[in-house]
């Protein structure tokens, strides 16, 4: 399976993305004498395109199908987009706290340490339906990388759609991800304009 392999760091400099975002602390210094050319309606459509693409770690074959399949349903096609993209087990995953960033998550995702409603999922791009119940597999429980996962990372806030308690090492979804819930900025709208000329 392909993946991207790019600097991080040097990709978020170029998008124009905070690294905290992916869950990096390191945050990369901006050149204001640096002059840029005013950019074409085709360009900043692209770079929205390209953003969400490396946020959520997806290549152009699997973004597209997820386009399709917001297009599909009733609603504003570029809202239900990002929410088929934040329903991602990896990405729920890194929602929760298990991993510091959404690369670790895919990558826990595929060595199997995690089930959905008891059953055990490798796939990172495995869709979560409301209702699911997200937990560490009992074997992975007694590590200590899940142990100081927890202690680091399980304060951090949930998004409204997650029910997770703190120390707890399973969560439940408790409802569909709203707009308001994603907390980096970017026109979805310049992405549904790019894919629908």
């Amino acid at each position: 399976m392909a993946k991207n392999t790019q600097p991080v760091l040097k990709r978020c400099k170029t998008l124009g993305l905070s690294p905290a975002v992916l869950g990096y602390s390191k945050e990369t210094k901006r050149n204001p004498k640096q002059m840029r050319r005013k950019q074409s309606e085709y360009g900043m459509q692209l770079l929205e395109k390209q953003k969400v693409k490396f946020i959520y770690g997806v290549l152009e074959k699997q973004f597209h199908s997820y386009y399709e399949r917001a297009e599909r349903k009733q609603g504003v096609t570029g809202e239900l987009l990002l929410q088929e993209l934040e329903r991602r087990l990896d990405s729920v995953v890194f929602r929760m706290g298990f991993a510091s960033t959404r690369r670790e998550a895919r990558q826990l995702v595929n060595h199997a340490h995690f089930t959905v409603n008891g059953k055990r999922v490798n796939i990172p791009s495995y869709q979560v339906r409301l209702g699911d119940v997200i937990a560490v597999s009992e074997r992975s429980r007694s590590s200590e990388k899940f142990k100081s996962l927890v202690e680091e990372f399980g304060k951090k806030p949930m998004p409204k759609w997650i029910d997770k308690a703190a120390d707890s090492l399973e969560g439940k979804i408790v409802a569909m991800p709203a707009r308001d819930d994603i907390d980096y900025e970017v026109s979805e709208h310049l992405i549904v304009e790019l894919y629908s000329k």
